[in-house]
């Protein structure tokens, strides 16, 4: 063995001790740490030739990288729907590295099961029914992409075409109809061969994001019965708004489309009494996608998929290969989504659900939601500020009162990601430049929405 990895494998007890250290560290020290940061990387170093085992490498980690870290994981951090890590997923995560288990394949341990038990309770968790299937992927934009994969693989079969063996080309042109989708939607088109611009933007309800039903119905009418794609959304990006997803799902009475549910973290509205109603009819979707890494409040990266077709899944990402074996009546997970090797993200989440529960993950959801408002309420009170949309759940959605153009948001964003305090990302909704404060992360309180206000309030122009 390696000299230097022998003494490293010797004294692992010492030197794992060393690394909790360094990670309680940063943990105790997010509230002095900035939100974000503006960092200049060191001059590049050429590979180690001989490496100076773990603790060299922890060393050259503090020093040369840790500084342009940023606060991501603390209570202030409101950028790109951004959660933590509970510490209980935290010590599920750590577990995952250190069993260090694929559950792509059941062949050589439980891992999927526990994977399966994870996903059963999610399910419960947003209120699925055990029709749903899931399997567990890396983000919203993988998870979009399974669920539109098999939509695609649907459409073929409406033309009696098997679109995982034939190709795409097979299919002919495809219509996805949506309201407001996320810029992942566009993404996960152009990796499935369908193309962002099969994407035909229906017209939004007044002063919503949600899409107008009427509109609708009569771009599905204008298909003259031609199957198509329909994604809707369960909690936008800018303004946390709902279509109504079982007035959508009635459509299908009249007309053919596979439905779609974006629900990246609007799906966490079902642990919130007062927005539960918003995902009751999330169920009647034939795909359905949610981020674990926001609302859950697990590390990157960690997403499921949920299912009613089971048997497309199979046929789009079933693996032949003799050594892993058939897909049976449960398939391994290796036959379910694109990869074939994967870290068991499941963990993480089984630990923060078996740690805190449904109530615990509940408290944290309707805190985050009336923080949120909190900010909304302190920023209609700022005459310097505006809010462009009301605080429907968890993102305030605000701009400069006056001459809010591209340069002067952008440079609020930069003061305020300089100052250290608090970040939040810059977006347009509606034609107007704005900022979106996201609250998620399990730590936030309404100190925080304070300090907040006050670094918000010092940036301004």
């Amino acid at each position: 063995m390696n000299p230097v990895l022998a003494a490293d494998l010797a004294g692992i007890d010492r030197l794992l001790t060393l690394v909790r250290d360094e990670a309680l560290r940063g943990l105790h020290g997010l509230d002095r740490r900035a939100a974000a940061v503006a960092f200049t990387p060191p001059p590049s170093l050429p590979l180690p030739v001989q490496g100076g085992g773990m603790e060299g490498a922890l060393a050259a980690f503090a020093e040369r990288w840790e500084p342009g870290f940023s606060g991501s994981a603390g209570p202030r951090y409101l950028g790109f729907v951004t959660g933590g890590a509970t510490p209980a997923a935290l010590a599920g995560d750590w577990l995952a590295a250190a069993y260090d288990q694929n559950p792509a394949a059941g062949i050589d341990s439980g891992a999927p099961d526990l994977e399966r038990e994870t996903l059963a309770w999610l399910r419960e968790l947003f209120g699925l029914g055990a029709a749903q299937q899931g399997a567990f992927v890396s983000g919203a934009t993988l998870s979009n992409f399974v669920g539109l994969a098999l939509a695609r693989e649907w459409l073929g079969e409406r033309k009696g075409i098997r679109v995982s063996e034939t190709g795409v080309a097979a299919l002919g042109p495809v219509r996805v109809l949506s309201g407001a989708p996320h810029s992942s939607i566009y993404k996960a088109l152009s990796m499935l061969g369908i193309g962002r611009g099969a994407v035909q933007l229906v017209a939004k309800q007044p002063g919503r994001e949600a899409v107008d039903l009427a509109q609708l119905a009569a771009a599905l009418e204008q298909l003259c019965g031609e199957p198509c794609i329909v994604v809707a959304n369960a909690g936008t990006v800018n303004t946390v708004d709902f279509d109504d997803l079982a007035a959508i799902a009635a459509l299908r009475e009249r007309y053919p489309f596979w439905l779609h549910v974006d629900a990246a973290f609007g799906a966490f509205a079902a642990l919130s009494p007062q927005h539960a109603h918003l995902t009751t009819s999330i169920d009647l979707a034939d795909s359905v996608c949610i981020d674990l890494h926001k609302w859950l409040n697990v590390p990157y990266d960690s997403a499921v998929q949920f299912t009613r077709h089971r048997d497309l899944q199979v046929r789009v990402f079933q693996n032949a290969a003799a050594y892993l074996g058939l897909p049976g009546d449960n398939p391994d997970f290796v036959h379910l989504t694109p990869e074939n090797s994967r870290r068991l993200r499941a963990l993480a989440a089984w630990f923060a659900l078996n740690a805190y529960g449904r109530e615990g993950h509940a408290e944290i959801v309707q805190r985050n939601i009336a923080c949120a408002q909190d900010l909304g309420e302190r920023i209609g009170k700022e005459p310097r500020l505006r809010l462009l949309a009301p605080v429907r759940m968890n993102v305030v959605c605000f701009t400069l009162a006056q001459n809010a153009g591209e340069a002067r948001v952008q440079a609020l964003v930069r003061r305020l990601r300089d100052a250290g305090e608090v970040f939040m990302t810059p977006s347009v909704y509606e034609g107007s430049w704005c900022l979106r404060a996201a609250f998620s992360n399990w730590r936030t309180t309404h100190e925080d929405v304070e300090r907040v206000m006050r670094a918000l309030v010092a940036a301004l122009p």
